[in-house]
């Protein structure tokens, strides 16, 4: 990220969830406010004229996996809470709009992000007549500096109770040490808590088409400062997982992930290979 910018590949992200919204059927995530958090010309030109090709090779792989992560994500804080989870904190929030749309009145959401890239977010929601509702706050935090909990804790989260996670295309650009710290706080609150996220496998293990559409994906980011730094084998995460102390620890990779949220389409929509999801619960 640059000084005094929003992240650019959170507002290609979020620009990618309004596309699902008027291009593909059946949606695999229903967000009636995906049009409203982003640029408003962007969101006209999506209106007026959805688009019916791909701009690039990765276009659909990509659209496909960022409105699954989100689908993932709540179905997953469906269920904590109603199990007795009353804190979700959304890290590296981006243009996420579950706050705006939650339907928990007892749930407190933390958005916790890079503070240019929340003040975009604020200047966007206010443009989009979208208020920002009194069960939600606002953590500003740079994770390479401040410490996750240090940063939750002055905003207001319980610590002594438990919490869950959702931390969404935001692995792949950080070290390691900042991964595993973010891990280890998490496995230190209450039972019941949990994590869900998404990483990415080596691009070596890759079919060739899957190692090329990294190469471009990977020249792009890196292009716009936002390199991608990380990658995890899926057996060694989840035993690493465990042993910073969760109870469980599941990896969802592509074809599990297919089959439960793209099974039956006529469009051929779905994700590739190298993104997966994991949940880790304390």
């Amino acid at each position: 990220m640059q000084d005094g910018q929003a992240s650019r590949t959170a507002e290609r992200v979020a620009q990618r969830r309004a596309a699902h919204q008027v291009r593909d059927r059946p949606l695999v995530f229903d967000d009636p406010l995906a049009l409203r958090v982003i640029d408003p010309e962007v969101a006209r030109a999506l209106r007026e004229n959805p688009p019916t090709r791909e701009s690039s090779l990765a276009g659909p792989y990509l659209r496909a996996f960022f409105v699954m992560r989100s689908r993932f994500a709540e179905d997953a804080l469906a269920a904590a809470v109603a199990g007795g989870v009353r804190q979700y904190v959304v890290l590296g929030a981006g243009f996420d709009t579950f706050a705006y749309r939650n339907p928990f009145p007892e749930l407190r959401v933390f958005e916790v992000d890079h503070p240019a890239t929340q003040a975009i977010k604020r200047r966007l929601l206010a443009g989009g007549g979208i208020d920002i509702p009194s069960s939600l706050t606002f953590v500003s935090i740079d994770f390479t500096t401040t410490a996750l909990a240090d940063a939750l804790h002055a905003a207001g989260f319980d610590s002594s109770a438990p919490a869950f996670f959702s931390w969404l295309g935001v692995v792949p650009y950080l070290e390691r040490p900042d991964i595993d710290a973010t891990f280890s706080f998490i496995a230190a609150l209450p039972v019941g808590s949990a994590v869900v996220f998404d990483y990415a496998v080596p691009p070596e293990t890759l079919s060739w088409m899957g190692r090329l559409i990294y190469k471009r994906m990977a020249k792009r980011v890196a292009a716009i400062g936002e390199p991608w730094k990380t990658f995890f084998d899926p057996i060694a995460l989840m035993a690493d997982l465990r042993r910073l102390g969760y109870t469980s620890a599941e990896d969802f990779d592509g074809d599990a992930l297919n089959a439960r949220y793209f099974a039956g389409r006529t469009d051929k929509l779905k994700i590739g290979a190298m993104g997966h999801m994991a949940m880790a619960s304390v």
